[in-house]
């Protein structure tokens, strides 16, 4: 007896097609409103002024200028800190 699948089946092929995530704009470039400027999974960046957060986690422009890029402090609830890395448009 055969201890193989009949041919026309196959276990290769069922990879995903990679999502283009990361930064769009780097810091310092313009940016017009509705540019996206992080693609993201999750809050890897914080938004902070001039930019918001799509539902997909999506950084974008809400403000046309310069993209800026900064890490700052932020207090947990349990009363630790933590560094986040906020997005802003200047």
């Amino acid at each position: 007896m055969a201890h193989t699948k009949s041919s026309g089946t196959s276990k290769l092929g069922r990879d995903s097609q990679s999502k283009r995530l990361g930064i769009k704009l780097s810091g310092g470039q313009v940016a017009i409103p509705g540019n996206i400027i992080v693609r993201q999974r999750g809050s890897r960046y914080s938004a902070g002024l001039g930019v918001r957060k799509g539902g997909d986690d999506t950084i974008y422009a809400t403000s046309s200028g310069k993209v800026n890029y900064k890490t700052r402090r932020k207090k947990n609830f349990d009363g630790t800190t933590r560094s986040i890395k906020v997005v802003s448009i200047v």
